[in-house]
C-alpha cells in the first residue's frame, strides 16, 4: 500500500505503477524545494535514473520545467522538438535512447513538492487517456510522498524516501559552502556549482566533494574558483 512503503521497495514500486498505469516505458519522481532539486525519490530503470540524474546535475529538463511552471511539460520528440530546449539535457538523454519525455508537477494543495517524470523509448505524444492517467498518478505520488514524510522528524527526510531514493546531500552541502564564500543565495550557488562541473566536464557530485573537502573554492582563494 502507498501508506506503508517499505524502505528501498515501496518507492520503487510507486514509480513502477506510474509507468504501468500511463503505459510509458519508465518513470521517476523528483522532489524539489524552492529553486533547488532535492533529488530523486525513485526510478523504474537505468534510463529513468539517468534522466533524473541529468536533471539534477544540469538543472534543466521536463521535471524542472513542470515544477517551476506548475503545468505538464511534454516533449513527444526529443530529437526533433518543435522548440529546441534543454540543450545539455537533450543530447545526453537522446544518446542513451530516450525518445520522448513528459513532466507533471506534484502538488499538495497549492504547494508544489516536485514532479513526476515519464519517458518513452519511442517518439510520440501521449494519448488523451495517458495524459489523464498521468495527472492522476502525479496526484497519487504527491499524496504518497506527503504521507510518508509526515512521519519524519522536523527538518529531516523520511527514511522510506531516502532509502529508496538518490539524494546527493554532498551537493547541497557544497552549495551552502559556496553561498557563504560568495555571499549569494543557495540557489545561485548551486547554479555556479553546476556550471563549473559542466564547463570542466566533471560529475557534479565529484566537484561537490572537492568543495566540501576544501580542495576547491569559488572565491578564488585556492586559485581554482
Amino acid at each position: 500500500m502507498v501508506g506503508g512503503l517499505a524502505p528501498g521497495l515501496g518507492t520503487k514500486r510507486l514509480c513502477e505503477v506510474c509507468a504501468e498505469v500511463t503505459c510509458t516505458t519508465g518513470a521517476g519522481i523528483m522532489l524539489m524545494s524552492g529553486d533547488v532539486a532535492q533529488g530523486s525519490v525513485c526510478t523504474t530503470d537505468a534510463l529513468s535514473a539517468l534522466i533524473e540524474e541529468l536533471q539534477y546535475s544540469l538543472g534543466e529538463g521536463p521535471c524542472v520545467d513542470a515544477y517551476h511552471q506548475d503545468r505538464p511539460v511534454l516533449e513527444p520528440d526529443l530529437a526533433d522538438p518543435t522548440t529546441p530546449r534543454w540543450l545539455a539535457f537533450s543530447g545526453a538523454a537522446i544518446g542513451a535512447g530516450v525518445k520522448a519525455v513528459f513532466g507533471f508537477p506534484l502538488r499538495v494543495g497549492a504547494a508544489r513538492i516536485g514532479a513526476l517524470n515519464l519517458y518513452n523509448d519511442r517518439a510520440g505524444a501521449l494519448t488523451n487517456e495517458q495524459h489523464v492517467d498521468a495527472l492522476m498518478m502525479a496526484d497519487v505520488a504527491a499524496s504518497a510522498v506527503l504521507m510518508v514524510q509526515a512521519n519524519a522528524e522536523p527538518g529531516k527526510l523520511a527514511a522510506e524516501l531516502e532509502a529508496g531514493g538518490d539524494f546527493q546531500h554532498v551537493v547541497h552541502q557544497a552549495a551552502g559552502m559556496i553561498a557563504a564564500q560568495l555571499g549569494v543565495g543557495v540557489g545561485q550557488a548551486l547554479i555556479r556549482l553546476r556550471a563549473f562541473a559542466f564547463g570542466n566536464d566533471r560529475p557534479l557530485p565529484e566537484v561537490a566533494r572537492a568543495v566540501v573537502a576544501r580542495t576547491l573554492r569559488f572565491d578564488g582563494q585556492d586559485g581554482n574558483g
